[in-house]
């Protein structure tokens, strides 16, 4: 666990005039839908006794991972809200299904800004709560799961011709909420890690917090970019008032082709923000519902 990783990012001085924050999953690495799938969803199913819904079950977990606007959020926030959303199923209460209790998960969620691991497991040997042993244990399954699965996934098109145009002005930074190791290790498989100075995963805290300590006040906020591919990238730049370029969800090839193009380039202009940004996003939000379809 880094011993304090607010202080990393507080250190970090300028070397440029920009500064560019950059999520990793389904923003840089067509990898959400293998590891939703493949790795978080079944866990889900048998960590969490939800056999007899597995249907269910994994329809709101792809919903809530995948095609909302709660895509990419944390994946204990997103348990929760997976959860949330089972209980108040018609076709779930017909089955007489019962959930296990997640209260002490709700509680740690809830006062913990770095929603990872090494934090999880710190309270769980200071707890010993059954639940939150329940969540570290399927927690860690998720993480050997992607470990041996997730490989020979390149980045998108247009990524890596993006990364050499951005890195003469601007300093570059993952900001992400995927654990750092598994951040790290898929960056260095396709030789990308050098063009950014620092890897921040969950272990930094929220995204909002990697933007705040290592870019907020020491570069303009207009020259100050977030690259993501989820409302909660759009919401960490928002909160500390900077831009956003959002890479559309089955879209993505587009949107690096028009970012390699011209948004990079606008951004450097100064011609970013106002309606060329105000369009871009109008078309991100129009992707993602809010409410699942049987709740409409």
């Amino acid at each position: 666990m880094i011993d304090n990783p607010q202080k990393v990012l507080e250190d970090l001085k300028p070397t440029k005039e920009f500064f560019i924050g950059i999520d990793s999953d389904g923003c840089v690495f067509d990898t959400m839908e293998i590891k939703q799938k493949e790795a978080f969803c079944p866990t889900f199913i048998k960590h969490y006794k939800l056999q007899k819904i597995s249907k269910y079950a994994r329809e709101v977990w792809e919903f809530v991972n995948l095609y909302s606007k709660t895509r990419g959020v944390n994946r204990f926030k997103a348990l929760l809200r997976a959860i949330e959303l089972l209980e108040r199923r018609p076709e779930v209460k017909a089955r007489g299904m019962k959930f296990l209790d997640m209260t002490t998960v709700a509680e740690w969620v809830k006062n913990e800004s770095k929603l990872g691991n090494p934090a999880l497991e710190k309270y769980a040997k200071e707890n010993n709560d059954d639940m939150i042993n329940l969540t570290l244990a399927w927690s860690k399954e998720v993480n050997k799961i992607i470990a041996e699965l997730v490989f020979d996934i390149p980045p998108f098109p247009f990524v890596k011709e993006s990364l050499d145009k951005m890195k003469d002005k601007a300093d570059l930074m993952v900001v992400s909420q995927t654990p750092g190791e598994a951040l790290v290790r898929e960056w260095e498989e396709h030789n990308i890690q050098n063009y950014v100075r620092v890897i921040c995963g969950q272990e930094y805290g929220t995204k909002a917090e990697h933007l705040k300590f290592a870019a907020k006040g020491k570069y303009l906020d207009e020259k100050i970019l977030m690259i993501g591919d989820a409302p909660g990238d759009q919401s960490a730049a928002k909160s500390n008032g900077v831009l956003f370029y959002p890479i559309n969800p089955g879209h993505e090839d587009e949107s690096w082709k028009r970012f390699y193009e011209e948004a990079l380039e606008k951004f450097f202009e100064g011609t970013f923000v106002g309606t060329y940004e105000d369009n871009l996003i109008k078309e991100f939000e129009s992707y993602l519902p809010e409410l699942p379809s049987w709740e409409k």
